[in-house]
């Protein structure tokens, strides 16, 4: 599926988009806006005046609601009212440390969240495709290196993982309690998930995130901080799963798109995982800097040292594969950051350079 299929299926949609304040979401944004798609936002504001959504000027591209995914008659109202076609559930606490801070924040916005969202759906009397976005953390993992396929145990050590693990459990128990395939006639609704890998690009600035605390550091003339340098991690550039989203809420719409209704798997391939320490030091030389981040090992909250997933089921269903080497995504997103031009200009680069990529190897 190449940018004109894509800009066939989303001109004129209807997109409801949880979590359009955030990163991905802020990029999933503009993606839509670029297909010709009309998109509702549904988030928590933004946290720092840096923030991508801002840079973006994302009030301009959606009708953009700030409300919480726990307020379910808020998110219900909002849902029904604007009627979509697609729906793209981003909005989640997603971050590991601070879920340990806040863990019935946590569990309250990515568990019920994901329910609060599932359950409004029940009442849209109209066809509705619905991406579901979780986390490669989902799964129960044993540290022995093992690329997880969907089939894998599901499980979580920290309160991240563990609500990322039971939102895929409920997700499933709806799709199969009120979306099942086999009355798609009565309900017209289908429902998949996606597990992403490690993300990275331009325009980030949360906390306790490897590019953000990357870039703070260049910015002060000082090393980063590592607590985990030999963890590996699936990383990829942000536009491989907002792209394997779009692709598949296409596949899956409509009648003939019910053999997509279930779990994918989105992460480079195998070849293109990375240790923490060495993304740092890729992303350091994409700057020109010799800087050599400070190890500072942190042992008092867990965190997954090899975390791999198996990509091979969304390849097989949809021909998507990796269209950027890890070396090419950490190129990509240092080059974002050193760039001075406006993040608008940087971001729309990026995406047509990305599809021009993509057109070069269908």
């Amino acid at each position: 599926m190449n940018l004109t299929d894509l800009q066939q299926f989303f001109s004129g949609k209807r997109v409801f988009l949880t979590g359009h304040t955030g990163f991905k979401g802020a990029w999933l944004l503009l993606l839509l806006h670029h297909l010709g798609a009309e998109v509702k936002g549904y988030s928590l504001p933004t946290e720092h005046p840096e923030d991508l959504y801002n840079q973006l000027n994302g009030d301009q591209l959606c009708q953009s609601v700030e409300a919480d995914m726990r307020d379910a008659d808020r998110l219900r109202q909002e849902l029904l009212a604007f009627r979509p076609d697609v729906v793209f559930h981003l909005a989640a606490q997603a971050f590991v440390r601070r879920s340990y801070r806040q863990p019935l924040d946590t569990f309250g916005a990515n568990v019920m969240g994901t329910a609060h969202l599932l359950d409004a759906l029940r009442e849209a009397e109209y066809p509705v495709t619905t991406i579901l976005i979780t986390t490669d953390k989902v799964y129960e993992n044993d540290e022995r290196g093992t690329a997880f396929p969907e089939t894998a145990p599901l499980g979580g050590y920290d309160p991240y993982s563990a609500s990322k693990a039971a939102a895929e459990i409920v997700i499933d128990s709806y799709r199969r309690s009120f979306f099942h395939p086999d009355r798609y006639d009565q309900h017209q609704k289908n429902i998949v998930s996606m597990r992403a890998g490690n993300v990275i690009g331009g325009g980030d600035f949360s906390e306790d995130r490897l590019v953000p605390d990357l870039v703070r550091a260049i910015r002060n003339n000082e090393p980063v901080v590592l607590r985990n340098p030999q963890s590996v991690r699936p990383w990829q550039h942000v536009l491989e799963p907002l792209v394997a989203y779009l692709i598949l809420a296409a596949h899956a719409s409509g009648p003939s798109g019910l053999r997509y209704g279930t779990a994918y798997n989105i992460g480079p391939d195998r070849q293109d995982e990375r240790t923490v320490l060495q993304v740092a030091r890729q992303f350091y030389e994409a700057f020109g800097l010799s800087q050599e981040p400070i190890i500072q090992p942190d042992e008092t909250l867990h965190e997954a040292q090899l975390l791999m997933l198996d990509n091979s089921k969304l390849k097989t269903a949809t021909g998507w594969k990796p269209a950027l080497t890890a070396d090419e995504a950490i190129r990509w997103t240092a080059r974002w950051y050193a760039s001075a031009m406006p993040a608008p200009e940087k971001c729309a680069l990026q995406i047509n350079a990305y599809f021009d990529r993509i057109e070069a190897t269908i």
